[in-house]
């Protein structure tokens, strides 16, 4: 869920952002489709470290990284020993 999430909510982001440029500017619809791309290449970058377990805080990465803690012996959240 938070994958399909990511996706929908940063290339949103990124065409609002665009549309309220281009009406602010009077350039349309060049500055939406820029940040169009921009807000997918951000959604591509924010799924990928969701799926590699870069992103610690919350989701897969945190999941990861308590059962490296379990593996590792650490009963302790805060991997104090």
């Amino acid at each position: 869920m938070r994958i399909s999430v990511e996706m929908i909510v940063t290339v949103a982001v990124g065409a609002a952002i665009g549309y309220a440029l281009d009406a602010w500017l009077g350039t349309a619809p060049l500055l939406m489709v820029v940040f169009l791309f921009l807000g997918a290449a951000a959604g591509v970058s924010n799924v990928y470290r969701v799926v590699k377990g870069l992103d610690d805080g919350v989701g897969l990465g945190r999941a990861m990284e308590e059962k490296r803690r379990r593996d590792a012996g650490s009963d302790d959240p805060d991997g104090a020993r």
